[in-house]
């Protein structure tokens, strides 16, 4: 069973019902997409941009309708929904396929990328395309990565310099066991909490600090309680852009190549919108006098062993994350 907005239920044989419904006119195809961000966000208009290209380049016979926030549900049902053909297309974080997909965690690890810009030139070159190809597997057809910057540390107390001074720290983590373990290995005490709750918990002293990228610290207002922002950089997570393999199947050859071509060419443009986006929060948070600092990242990747012990167990995975540390 999986749950849509306004809490009604829909069981597979209906899901699978609703997969026929004529997105493939004769002439016309809309593609249906989901995803979970608000409607001006940059992944929302990246995936309107392929569109476009898609559009101009089909004469109207092919475009893509986006549903933002939630609409068709979160990243877990639409991830099946995708699968099962009920919908054509759909962006989720690169985390939501982790226990689907086991070479999806090998980008979500952590210190896994030495900077943004070697991170886009790893996802949008061959590297990329292998860890996409990985997807057919599960009925899904990998078409680009997006993605959301860097995370770094914010806390109340103090800049973070090595990892010693975020010993004892409390820290609030996304309900992720390789996250809890991550800051373990940081000497700091895990906090998985909803997103939501974070501002108040840094307000009273429940929590110490948390982590996330500049646009999240800046549009959740968690400048305003964690003033001291350290760029640890530690995670580089992408988010995933793909359709259902149904859908795939039902395209011709030429429409294939179209819309892998516009998928990536829709990656270069969210790129250019995020860096927008992290520019206007970066601006607002210093104006707001947040405490930004660099840090030296040998010594948090060396507290990381562990963590790639732990995950990186399989021969393809540890292959993956040589050929991606070796990249330029």
């Amino acid at each position: 069973m999986m749950r849509f907005p306004g809490k009604t239920l829909v069981s597979a044989a209906a899901l699978l019902a609703l997969s026929a419904l004529p997105s493939f006119a004769a002439d016309k195809i809309v593609l249906r997409s989901s995803d979970t961000h608000v409607a001006d966000y940059p992944t929302i208009k990246a995936v309107e941009y392929m569109s476009q290209i898609l559009e101009k380049e089909t004469n109207g016979r092919l475009s893509i309708k986006v549903f933002p926030a939630a609409q068709l549900g979160e990243e877990k049902d639409t991830i099946e929904q995708t699968q099962l053909g009920v919908l054509d297309m759909n962006r989720v974080s690169m985390v939501a396929l982790n226990n689907i997909i086991p070479m999806s965690q090998v980008p979500s690890l952590p210190f896994l990328f030495k900077s943004v810009a070697q991170m886009r030139r790893v996802l949008d070159g061959p590297i990329g395309d292998d860890i996409l190809a990985s997807f057919a597997e599960k009925n899904l057809i990998g078409l680009a990565f997006y993605d959301s910057g860097a995370r770094s540390f914010y806390n109340v107390k103090q800049p973070i310099n090595t990892p010693e001074d975020m010993k004892g720290m409390k820290i609030r983590v996304q309900q992720s066991d390789l996250m809890v373990g991550m800051v373990k290995a940081l000497g700091a005490n895990p906090t998985p909490m909803p997103f939501g709750e974070v501002y108040s918990a840094l307000q009273t002293g429940a929590i110490d600090g948390a982590e996330n990228n500049w646009p999240s610290y800046y549009t959740t207002r968690h400048f305003e309680v964690a003033k001291f922002y350290s760029e640890t950089e530690h995670l580089m997570v992408p988010e995933a852009l793909m359709m259902s393999k149904m859908t795939w199947d039902k395209l011709s050859k030429d429409d294939q190549k179209l819309v892998r071509d516009a998928a990536k060419k829709s990656a270069l443009k969210m790129h250019e919108l995020w860096e927008a986006e992290e520019k206007v929060a970066y601006d607002a948070v210093v104006k707001a006098g947040s405490k930004i600092n660099k840090v030296d990242k040998a010594p948090f990747i060396a507290a990381m062993a562990p963590i790639y012990d732990k995950y990186v167990t399989d021969q393809k995975m540890k292959d993956m994350v040589a050929r991606i540390r070796a990249a330029e």
